[in-house]
């Protein structure tokens, strides 16, 4: 069930309502020293959350630009020499006296 948003247009207060979407809208103010008439404002509605990894512009590409992508990343790795992970020197064993 959806929240709505009034506005009087004698007093100007707004609220809040909680009602179903089968509901009549509100007529009345429902402050007690004021019988005004309320109009129902146009909501923004609920915001979207994306939890969880991905939903990034590029998820949802088209085929044939992921598969240019795909050929542009592989002729730029093989222009350039990729670096040899290092490793530790070996200790060379004493010979035996």
């Amino acid at each position: 069930m959806p929240n709505y948003d009034y506005e009087c247009h004698q007093c100007g207060k707004r609220f809040e309502v909680f009602q179903s979407m089968n509901d009549e809208k509100l007529i009345h103010c429902p402050d007690e020293n004021c019988s005004g008439q309320v109009k129902r404002l146009l909501g923004t509605g609920g915001g979207i959350l994306f939890k969880g990894a991905g939903f990034y512009q590029t998820d949802y590409r088209s085929s044939s630009y992921q598969a240019a992508s795909k050929a542009e990343n592989g002729s730029a790795k093989s222009e350039t020499p990729a670096a040899a992970p290092s490793t530790p020197a070996t200790p060379v064993p004493k010979a035996a006296d």
